[in-house]
Parts: structure tokens; C-alpha cells; sequence
């Protein structure tokens, strides 16, 4: 089955540009496109595709709205890829607080951006594990979030869960991860699954920013 995109973005020229290089990949397929955030939940119910590709800034609603309000209203919520001008922006860092599973930058290479949605379809790694962690240096509060931290302390992560945690902060795979620690891959989707329960993370992405937020993993 393919890996099924709604684009999201003001400008029309981007979605035809994103909808070309994504359509001429066999395993991907392009099921619809919005102009602004605010169309993206009655699409979302109607098409259900696995990722949303979308603008960070629009004029009715913007990225970060948009991603809470799909988060919060819709059961079973797609993959959310943020699209952007700028790497160092704080709106993609709050964008990725909301509940995003990534972001990618509109001058991206063809061959990234088709990575960039494979990626976030599989869920297994961190998208641009780099840009994350130079982001959460300037915005993260500096590890002095209260909420991460009492999230974090509640989570009472056991020592190779930790370690786990860790190794997903670098971008590692879980069959990375699983090569690192001496054991099978299956053992680490359990560890990885355990550390987003307790911590109350939707996924991978959202367990690293708490990670960071709380001073657990320096992003440094």
C-alpha cells in the first residue's frame, strides 16, 4: 500500500512542486491539498491519509494551530510533517511541541523530501536529529520546562529505557539502536513503546523534546 499525502500549504506553486516530486515515487501517492490549516480536519475525516505535509505559516490558520486542532479533534491522527522556509525558526520548534513529527525545508532536494515522508510514515527515527537538537538549544528552555521534567519524573523510566531514550535523542534507528545495545530490534520497539507510554508521547519526536525540555538529554 502506498504511503498516502495531503498537502497543506498557501501557495499554490509549492503544492505543485511537492506534488510532482511525490508522485513520481510509486510507493507514495498524493490523495489531496488544502491553502490553509483551516481546511485541514474535514479533509483529514475524508481522505485519512498517513501524512500531512504542511505550511508552518498560513494566513487563517497556520501550522501549529492546525496541529493541535488535528491532534486534539481527530482519532487516530495522521503523520504531521511540517513544511518550511526557514530551518532556525522558532515557529517549527513550536510546531514540533504541538505534536508534529517533524519538519522539512521548502529548498529541500527532491530525493529529501521523498526520505522525509518515508520516514515519518514509518516512525522508526528521527527526522533531522541535528536540526531538532540545535532548535531545542535555543528554544527549549534551556532543560527547565516544569512540565517535561514532572512528566519525565513521573515516567520513572528504568536504566535501559533511559539509555533508549538517549540513543532516539541522536537520531538512531531502532535497528541502530538494537546494533548499539547487543540486542534484537524487536526488544527495542518494546523499549521504545514503553518510554512513549510513560511519558505520555504520541511519538518518538514528542518523547525527544521532552527529553531535552527537561534537561534529561542536553541538546548541545
Amino acid at each position: 500500500m502506498p504511503v498516502t499525502v495531503l498537502l497543506v500549504d498557501d501557495e499554490p506553486l509549492v503544492r505543485a512542486g511537492l506534488r510532482a516530486v511525490l508522485e513520481a515515487q510509486p510507493d507514495i501517492e498524493v490523495v489531496g491539498e488544502a491553502a490553509d490549516g483551516a481546511a485541514v480536519i474535514p479533509l483529514v475525516r475524508k481522505l485519512r491519509p498517513d501524512v500531512v505535509a504542511m505550511d508552518v505559516r498560513m494566513p487563517l490558520l497556520d501550522g501549529i494551530e492546525a496541529t493541535r486542532a488535528l491532534l486534539r479533534t481527530v482519532r487516530d491522527p495522521p503523520k504531521i510533517l511540517v513544511v518550511t522556509t526557514f530551518e532556525n525558526d522558532e515557529y517549527v520548534y513550536e510546531a514540533l511541541r504541538a505534536g508534529a513529527d517533524g519538519f522539512l525545508l521548502k529548498r529541500a532536494r527532491p530525493a529529501e523530501i521523498v526520505h522525509a515522508v518515508r520516514l515519518i510514515a514509518e516512525g522508526e527515527s528521527l527526522l533531522f536529529p541535528a536540526s531538532v537538537r540545535q532548535l531545542a538549544a535555543e528554544y527549549g528552555e534551556g532543560g527547565g520546562n516544569r512540565a517535561a521534567r514532572a512528566a519525565l519524573e513521573r515516567a520513572r523510566l528504568t536504566e535501559r529505557e533511559g539509555e533508549v531514550l538517549r540513543l532516539m535523542a541522536r537520531g538512531l534507528s531502532n535497528a541502530e539502536i538494537a546494533a548499539r545495545l547487543v540486542v534484537g530490534t524487536e526488544t527495542v520497539k518494546s523499549h521504545v513503546s514503553a518510554v512513549l507510554a510513560k511519558l505520555g508521547a504520541r511519538d518518538r519526536t514528542q518523547a525527544v523534546i521532552t527529553a531535552y525540555e527537561s534537561g534529561f538529554v542536553a541538546p548541545g
